[in-house]
């Protein structure tokens, strides 16, 4: 059978005529014909993070502002004036140039994130189970299916033990879809293949093997992702810059059309009135915006990689900074995720070493060469214990007939086996408050033994068995009228670095809740260990127990939610984003992935399941809350660095443009010529590349960064006037003191537009005494100063004629420093007076449509290191 037949042939197809067309039997394929099919059908993909050059260019030469400007500077070259069109021509090439080197380079970043982040499943080549990197999956390939795995392929099934797959994805369908190996009706629809599993859907119960008849684009879900929208959803950052931008925009629309509809009132040029309104919008816009936040991404990605933090894209760098609540699971953050079996405590005069035993045939881990594969960490670190090594021999005698994979739901696992006299014993272990209350006649010591294990703070596993003889086919129903049998303890001792870890997320104002399927006592105990308050608990049934207003209100009060489920989880999520924000969510489990799609941020941990990764937005490679915190003070670095490139544009750039439209109303020429409006621009914006860099201040990383365009635009209307006061007190001494005339009048007010709205940065970068109080990074310093130089010398240079500029008297040199130094404490002054105004937080955005398809695209794609060989 060729892949192309699609999964619906092979659905209808008895399994075993399945596995003959595509040539492969119960040893699975082997490792050459493998790299043979990759060969020929590519890599199991359906999409691609590789920086691409003309998408980045497209994204800088995209503005119509731009577009504008080039044909009305053609226009003027065939009207003889080719010198400044040529100059403007450059300069705008410069301006894109710059703007596309930083973004690309923020691309590369991207995709040296991307090829970092690996999922892996586990498939059948040359007779043994061997994980391999799902891109790699090819047609005929045997593949074992689990609780929790993202199908990796369409896949016809082989073998079912209770599978459930959740194909919402795909069909929209909120209920999980029972799987069989029966063969369907021909013709059969999407969502009643009923013997397939399909890519991209997820094993929401049960476990099942079988074999791959379409990777890649061939599927059924490649062939949804093709049709997504190549771009990425639009992030709360980013919809803030869009915001923002379109805020200048509306300014620069109404500021343009204003001066040009004037100059022509006024009898002056219509092509150099065009060129000025145009080169003014364009000094208006935050044209090197998305390079500065590129710029930012780029360096704080580089940052985090070095801390172990790995971002799916890189904006949620910056959504990491806006959080103010995490909830986290206790496993790995709080304590050291490395689970050590501890002892065995029989019941009723049972012996450990049955408790043992029983608690070892019972497990879903796959044993290879005596190595434990796969299955949840209590299983191994029972299978590799000290006191399991010496019951090995012991397992030989019995036959594992079947077995009831653990859910969520039942929070049990279950296996019928068969001894020596194949007398059967159905096995079941799970959650002690779950096995109770499906035994018989459990003792009263047991019960005080179990609370005492869970007042040490040990997590606890209980077994119980009964005799078996009556069950033919291992269901739900069977698990019923057991016999305790023991339980088995573990300890998963505290971290030693988890209390300061916990101050430290404390400090940067975030509440840290826990969320656990674990025992109540046992998380309260972790948490007063690490010196974490536990000011409530609430349990799933007390979650149950309360509608959502109620339950909001509990949030705050609340410390520890223990015994929780996936759905209590993401609803706790669900209720916390739209009464605070900022919202993430810790977790690395099958059930933790509802709630990592329903937080602002999910994070994940790089050992995690195969959906957990999937859902998540960051994903650290060690599961430690200091490393998180790291990551929060970048992301609210960058936004901090972020703003000081937007409030520079509102205040002093904003405030330069207006004067240059007041200007130009009173004067007989224009006050600056459209290549000059531009070069200033470009100076002043290579200044601004720097900002990356600066230093913040501690106040602003202590709380959670957001988007406030009410905020900017306060900040615009107060600021920008303030720099045209000086633009204006900047024409008088020119046309007063000076007596200038056009070219002198224009370059002394270049120098001194240039030299306002660069160096104020130093004032604008932080809210206490620049210098004094708060320093700048040396690079900001030094391009700042190395920009108002270059504009202060080009007035004097070679090409000032070309430019249009003349030399600058030594007097005017005196009044721009006497002018410098009274805006810059102008606007200390007006610090005082604005920042004493409250700023509002803004409302958390809904969860874009699509979000959970393109997530889901994004695990089935593939960077540069997987490009395959031709």
């Amino acid at each position: 059978m060729h892949s192309d037949g699609g999964i619906g042939e092979a659905a209808s197809l008895p399994d075993g005529e399945v596995c003959r067309r595509l040539g492969v039997g119960e040893a699975g394929l082997s490792a050459g014909e493998a790299a043979g099919r990759l060969a020929v059908y590519g890599p199991n993909a359906v999409a691609s993070h590789r920086a691409r050059v003309l998408p980045v260019l497209w994204h800088q030469v995209r503005s119509p502002l731009l577009g504008l400007l080039l044909v009305a500077a053609l226009a003027s070259a065939f009207l003889g004036e080719g010198t400044d069109a040529v100059i403007i021509g450059v300069i705008v090439a410069l301006s894109v140039g710059l703007g596309f080197a930083n973004e690309y380079r923020a691309e590369r970043a991207a995709q040296a994130l991307h090829s970092q982040i690996r999922h892996r499943t586990v498939a059948i080549r040359d007779g043994r189970p061997v994980s391999v990197d799902v891109t790699e999956l090819v047609p005929g390939d045997l593949v074992e299916l689990r609780l929790g795995d993202v199908v990796p392929a369409d896949v016809r099934l082989l073998e079912v033990t209770g599978l459930e797959c959740d194909e919402s994805v795909l069909t929209g369908e909120s209920l999980p879809v029972e799987k069989a190996t029966a063969p369907v009706p021909p013709g059969s629809g999407l969502g009643d293949l009923s013997s397939a599993a399909l890519m991209g859907t997820v094993v929401h119960a049960g476990a099942g093997r079988g074999v791959v008849v379409a990777t890649g684009g061939r599927t059924a879900f490649g062939r949804i992702a093709a049709g997504l929208s190549t771009g990425q959803t639009e992030t709360e950052f980013q919809a803030g810059l869009r915001r923002f931008s379109m805020l200048l925009v509306y300014v620069a629309g109404a500021l343009t059309t204003s001066i040009f509809v004037i100059n022509v009132v006024l009898d002056k040029p219509i092509l150099d009135a065009l060129l000025f309104s145009l080169a003014i919008a364009v000094g208006i816009t935050p044209q090197l915006l998305p390079a500065v936040v590129s710029t930012s991404l780029a360096a704080g990605s580089r940052r985090m990689m070095r801390r172990k933090v790995l971002v799916k894209r890189l904006v949620c760098i910056e959504d990491l900074g806006d959080v103010n609540m995490l909830f986290t699971d206790k496993t790995g953050t709080l304590t050291q995720g490395r689970i050590s079996f501890m002892r065995a405590v029989p019941v009723d005069g049972g012996s450990p070493d049955d408790t043992l035993r029983w608690g070892l045939l019972c497990t879903e881990t796959a044993v290879v060469d005596g190595d434990a594969v796969g299955g949840n960490p209590l299983d191994v670190a029972l299978w590799e214990s000290p006191a399991a090594a010496a019951h090995r021999g012991v397992l030989d005698g019995y036959r594992r007939l079947s077995t009831l994979p653990f859910d969520h739901e039942r929070r049990l696992v279950s296996v019928l086996v068969a001894d020596d006299a194949d007398q059967r014993i159905l096995v079941t272990k799970g959650a002690p408050e779950t096995v109770l209350g499906r035994c018989t006649d459990v003792p009263e010591v047991a019960r005080r033994v179990l609370d005492a294990e869970f007042a040490a703070g040990n997590r606890v596993v209980a077994v119980a068995t009964r005799r078996a003889g009556d069950v033919t086919a291992l269901t739900v129903d069977a698990e019923r009228d057991l016999r305790l049998a023991g339980l088995l303890v573990f300890l998963d001792p505290p971290k030693a670095d988890a209390a300061a870890a916990l101050q430290r997320l404390a400090g940067l104002g975030i509440a840290v809740k826990i969320v656990t399927g674990d025992n109540a006592a046992v998380a309260e105990k972790v948490c007063r260990e690490l010196g974490l308050p536990v000011t409530g608990t609430l349990s799933g049934a007390d979650i149950d127990a309360l509608d959502d207003a109620a339950l909001t209100g509990a949030i705050s009060t609340t410390t520890v939610f223990a015994r929780v489920s996936p759905e209590h989880k993401a609803r706790l999520v669900r209720l916390q984003r739209p009464a605070i924000g900022g919202v993430a969510f810790l977790g690395d489990g099958v059930n933790d992935a509802l709630a990592l799609h329903a937080a602002d941020v999910g994070i994940s941990v790089d050992s995690a399941t195969d959906v957990a990764k999937d859902a998540a937005d960051v994903i650290l490679l060690e599961k430690d809350l200091d490393v998180l915190a790291d990551g929060v003070v970048e992301g609210r670095r960058i936004f901090a660095n972020t703003i000081k490139y937007v409030l520079m544009g509102t205040s002093s750039n904003f405030g330069n443009m207006f004067s240059a439209a007041g200007a130009s109303l009173f004067l007989p020429f224009l006050p600056m010529l459209a290549s000059q409006i531009l070069l200033n621009n470009l100076l002043y914006d290579s200044s601004q590349l720097a900002i990356p860099t600066d230093n913040v201040d501690e106040e602003q990383l202590r709380r959670p960064s957001h988007w406030d365009i009410r905020f900017i635009r306060r900040f615009m209307l107060f600021f920008g006037p303030i720099s045209s006061v000086f633009d204006f007190a900047t024409f008088a001494v020119m046309l007063w003191v000076f007596h200038a005339g056009e070219h002198l009048f224009q370059s002394g007010w270049f120098v001194e537009s240039l030299a306002t709205q660069t160096l104020v940065i130093f004032a604008i970068r932080t809210r206490r005494v620049p210098f004094l109080r708060s320093h700048p990074s040396l690079s900001l310093t030094l391009t700042a100063l190395a920009a108002v130089t270059v504009g202060a010398l080009l007035p004097g240079s070679p090409i000032a004629a070309t430019l249009g500029f003349q030399p600058l008297p030594g007097g005017f040199f005196a009044a721009l420093a006497t002018m410098v130094v009274c805006y810059l404490g102008l606007i200390e002054a007006g610090k005082r007076l604005f920042y004493g105004a409250p700023a509002r937080a803004p409302v958390p955005a809904p969860m874009p449509a699509r979000r959970h398809q393109r997530r889901r695209a994004a695990y089935f794609s593939i960077g540069h290191r997987r490009r395959p060989a031709a």
